[in-house]
């Protein structure tokens, strides 16, 4: 167990070296102030904030607990903090915690005990429950009702403790992994979806006026268009571009200052940091658009397995240039093209 620990350590400590990881990292977790307490000032998702609205409002009147909510999408996208606003909106208690933090059944006891009339316990990473753990959520969830066994052997005896109605909230990158038995007991399902460039300079125009720093129309666009679609990642190239910004006396962040900036952190005009351009050189060049295994390309571009598949697949499968198929990896035609343009500037 404390091996598995370090390796996990070890290879979150690489996913977090990468600017554009929308993985959170310590410095995201500090700058609490950007996230959104309203739903009015949660910028996209317009159709699933309009779809919970009407849920809350109808909870609210009937002075009852949501019903319970499962939120899924990639990283970086928001889940948490639509968790926290449903909260607000219910105007219950928050309980955060995370899937591979609950290791035995005890600790989810514990936590659920705990919870209050109406209350939104939270699971970040719900898919990684252990299966012990996740089976007490069945009854949890659906009658409110704690099953847990007392004793062992011929003495054991089953122990039924009622619970107070509550809403969880439920937030994965991988929904594909969430039993069936768990999946059906939420009875609200939302799915986030990447963000467009104009809604992703919003969101940038909203942080730099909390954060108070003066950015121009153009200059926030330009940032938003290297953020691959997710608001986290914005926000991170935000702060990185008021460090030049200042650094260089710039009053604003304008067109020029972004470009400089990004351009000084090694992140395209199209999001893309060396990691994904090596990545595009090993499957255009080397392999020549013939299919690669993850553990070939890994070794070829010298990052472990986490990096490529959490961090740069996604966002290279999202721009078509990266293909996933039965054999492996491979390129598209247009990630060959983009490439060779790529190749051509450099020259």
């Amino acid at each position: 167990m404390i091996e598995e620990n370090i390796i996990s350590a070890k290879k979150r400590q690489t996913l977090d070296e990468r600017l554009t990881s929308p993985i959170e990292l310590g410095e995201d977790v500090q700058v609490e102030s950007l996230r959104p307490l309203v739903f009015e000032d949660f910028l996209g998702q317009t159709e699933l904030k309009e779809k919970l609205d009407i849920f809350i409002q109808a909870a609210n009147q009937r002075t009852e607990a949501l019903d319970h909510v499962l939120l899924s999408g990639p990283p970086g996208l928001g889940k948490t903090t639509f968790a926290k606003i449903i909260a607000n909106s219910l105007c219950t208690n928050f309980v955060i915690t995370s899937g591979p933090a609950i290791e035995r059944q005890g600790d989810l006891a514990a936590i659920l005990t705990n919870l209050g009339p109406r209350d939104v316990l939270f699971i970040d990473e719900i898919h990684r429950l252990k299966l012990p753990v996740e089976e007490i959520l069945y009854s949890a969830m659906e009658d409110y009702k704690l099953d847990i066994i007392v004793g062992k052997g011929p003495d054991a005896r089953n122990l039924r403790i009622d619970l107070p109605p509550f809403t969880l909230v439920g937030a994965t990158t991988k929904s594909g992994l969430l039993s069936a038995p768990l999946r059906d007991r939420f009875g609200i399902l939302g799915q986030f979806e990447f963000y467009n460039k104009e809604q992703l300079a919003q969101i940038v125009t909203r942080s730099a006026s909390i954060l108070e720093i003066k950015i121009e129309k153009d200059g926030a666009l330009e940032i938003a268009s290297r953020s691959r679609g997710t608001p986290r990642i914005a926000n991170r190239l935000l702060k990185r571009v008021r460090d030049v910004a200042q650094v260089k006396g710039r009053k604003s962040v304008d067109l020029q200052v972004s470009c400089e900036a990004l351009a000084l952190l090694n992140v395209n005009e199209l999001g893309l940091e060396v990691l994904d351009l090596k990545i595009l050189k090993v499957l255009c060049e080397v392999y020549e658009g013939n299919p690669v295994g993850l553990s070939t390309l890994s070794i070829s571009v010298g990052e472990d397995d986490e990096t490529i598949s959490e961090v740069c697949e996604p966002y290279l499968i999202q721009l078509g240039f990266v293909e996933r198929t039965p054999r492996g990896r491979k390129s598209t035609p247009k990630g060959n093209r983009y490439y060779q343009k790529w190749v051509n500037n450099q020259d």
